[in-house]
C-alpha cells in the first residue's frame, strides 16, 4: 500500500471518483463530504491506532473551508502532508495554502495521474496514533468565571447619555455597546459567580429611565470533544490575534442574535464560528440562541452578506441584527 489519504470534498462525484482512482494506484483512501466529519475521522482513527499520510482538502466548503482545516491541522500534525485542491483558486490563494509546510496546490480538474504526482512531490509524515496514556486522559475541569448577557431598553431618552455612562463605569460589566436594533444597549457582564451576575442585574434595574430585557447566560456550546478541540485551537491562533473591539473592526459593526434549532446546535455554531465575518460568536438561552459580533462592508441600508448567508443554514430560524452605535472615544 503506498499510504493511507483522507480526501475532504462536498462534491459526492468528486469524492468518488477520487476515493476510486487512489485506490487504483495502490492507495488506500477514506473520503469525507465536510470538515466536521473529517475531524471526526482523523479521531477516530488516531483513537485505533491508524494513521493517515496524506489529507486531500477542497477549499470551499459548506461548514469550514479547506484552509481553516489546513491551518489547525498542521498544528496538530505538523508533519502530515497536505494537497489542497480547488476549482475556483487564484494566485493568491495558492500562496496562502502553498506557505504551510509540507503543503501542495492542484487546481481541478486534473486526472489521477496529476494528484498521485503532486502526492508524491510532498515529504512523507502522517498524523500519527494516540498514545495508550493520551486515549485514557480526561478533559480536566476548569473553574471558569461566569459571563452574561443583558439586554436594556431606556425609557427616559432624555437621560440617554448620562444611562450609558453609568453602565460603562460599573464594576463587573465588561462591554456596553449602545445599538440601533430592538433594544438600545447591549451589556456583557462578568463576575466569579451567578451572585456576581445578579448584583450587576440589581445594580442596573434600579437605574432610572432603564429597563432589562433581558439576561442570558453564555453557556460552553454542547460539541463533540474532538470538534472543540479543533476549535479551541482556531480561537487560539487565528480568531484571537484579530482585535474584538467595534472601533477597531473594518466597516460596521453588529451584534446578532440568532434562533435556532437546539438539536442542531454544533453543526449550526460550528458553521456560523468559522464565517469570517463573525469576530465571536456565544451560546445562550440553553442552546437555543447564538449571540455573536459580525462586520461587514456594504452600503448603509443594505442587509449585509453575513445576515443573508446566515439565514441560510439549516436550522436557523431566525436572525436579529443590533447595529452598534459609537458613543465614546477610547
Amino acid at each position: 500500500m503506498k499510504g493511507r489519504v483522507l480526501i475532504i470534498d462536498d462534491e459526492a462525484e468528486i469524492r468518488r471518483n477520487l476515493t476510486v482512482g487512489l485506490t487504483q494506484e495502490g492507495f488506500n483512501a477514506v473520503a469525507c463530504p465536510d470538515g466536521i466529519s473529517a475531524i471526526h475521522e482523523l479521531n477516530q482513527a488516531r483513537q485505533q491506532g491508524i494513521a493517515y499520510d496524506y489529507l486531500v482538502t477542497d477549499i470551499f466548503m459548506p461548514d469550514i473551508d479547506g484552509l481553516k482545516i489546513l491551518k489547525v491541522i498542521k498544528i496538530q500534525h505538523p508533519d502530515l502532508p497536505v494537497l489542497v485542491i480547488t476549482g475556483f483558486g487564484d494566485e493568491a490563494l495558492k500562496l496562502t495554502a502553498l506557505s504551510e509546510h509540507n503543503t501542495g496546490y492542484l487546481d481541478k480538474p486534473f486526472e489521477i495521474d496529476d494528484l498521485v504526482a503532486a502526492l508524491d512531490e510532498l515529504s512523507p509524515g502522517s498524523t500519527g496514533v494516540a498514545s495508550e496514556a493520551a486515549k485514557e486522559e480526561k478533559p480536566q475541569e476548569i473553574r471558569e468565571s461566569v459571563s452574561a448577557y443583558l439586554t436594556i431598553r431606556i425609557t427616559d431618552h432624555k437621560k440617554s447619555m448620562d444611562i450609558f455612562n453609568d453602565l460603562y463605569k460599573m464594576p463587573g460589566i465588561h462591554s456596553c455597546e449602545a445599538v440601533r436594533g430592538d433594544f438600545d444597549i447591549i451589556v456583557l457582564a462578568q463576575g466569579e459567580s451567578q451572585d456576581e451576575i445578579k448584583k450587576v442585574f440589581d445594580n442596573i434595574s434600579v437605574l432610572p429611565g432603564v429597563e432589562i430585557l433581558s439576561l442570558s447566560e453564555i453557556e460552553r456550546p454542547k460539541l463533540d470533544q474532538d470538534v472543540d478541540k479543533f476549535i479551541e485551537i482556531y480561537q487560539k491562533v487565528v480568531k484571537q490575534q484579530a482585535p474584538v473591539t467595534p472601533e477597531k473592526q473594518p466597516g460596521t459593526t453588529s451584534y446578532i442574535i440568532v434562533d435556532i434549532d437546539k438539536g442542531a446546535i454544533q453543526q449550526i455554531f460550528t458553521t456560523v464560528f468559522f464565517i469570517d465575518e463573525v469576530v465571536f460568536c456565544d451560546v445562550i438561552d440553553e442552546g437555543t440562541k447564538l449571540v455573536g459580533m459580525i462586520t461587514g462592508q456594504g452600503a448603509v441600508g443594505r442587509t449585509p452578506r453575513v445576515i443573508e448567508k446566515l439565514g441560510q443554514i439549516e436550522g436557523v430560524l431566525r436572525v436579529r441584527e443590533a447595529t452598534i452605535v459609537k458613543l465614546m472615544e477610547d
